[in-house]
């Protein structure tokens, strides 16, 4: 059973009961901020509480690891129509430790695809397809920290970045909360001891 008609229940008493006007704003970041962190369940209200962003204060990007692992990828979109389109002005971009694509292999992925109904024939066709690295699409990161940077750098690098952009490197404990600096306005930075 899914979670649809639970899910479409609540939401007729959440419109009904106009909850949703304390969440009113604009698609404008007050703060002209992006942020590009993981999909991880901890960081959902963990992560902008450490960072005191609060609603409509920052357009927020999220997928697996904070990742940014195609310069014309859906995620560096996003992250040039928040600065061109909707004002941001300050990008940061911020994994956290005990991700769970570090260490992550293309053969755990596909192992557990298997066992739930793919055929080896489509993963063979998908691996034989030269527009698709499977080994390296499917895999984590070895490193949080040098994820990161790698991210910072493929920002600071792409050639639609306007001059100015201010781009951050940040990772966060997703057990206390803690913010350490990996990369500050895209030059390495030793984190001060707290």
């Amino acid at each position: 059973m899914t979670q649809l008609h639970d899910i479409l229940k609540h939401n007729e008493a959440f419109v009904n009961d106009e909850k949703y006007a304390s969440y009113k704003t604009t698609k404008f970041p007050d703060k002209k901020i992006v942020l590009l962190t993981c999909m991880d369940t901890r960081l959902t209200d963990l992560l902008p509480q450490a960072m005191n962003i609060h609603h409509g204060e920052a357009k927020v990007i999220k997928n697996a690891g904070a990742t940014i692992d195609h310069r014309y990828g859906s995620v560096m979109r996003s992250i040039l129509v928040a600065i061109y389109e909707l004002g941001a002005d300050e990008v940061f971009i911020v994994g956290h430790h005990g991700c769970g694509m570090s260490g992550l292999s293309s053969e755990s992925v596909l192992s557990k695809a298997k066992d739930r109904g793919i055929l080896n024939e489509t993963i063979s066709e998908l691996s034989s397809d030269k527009n698709i690295d499977m080994q390296t699409w499917l895999s984590g990161f070895e490193s949080v920290e040098e994820n990161v940077k790698q991210s910072v750098e493929m920002v600071c690098e792409h050639p639609l970045l306007p001059q100015g952009t201010t781009v951050h490197g940040l990772v966060i404990c997703p057990e206390t909360g803690r913010l350490d600096v990996i990369v500050s306005g895209g030059e390495s930075l030793q984190q001060p001891s707290i």
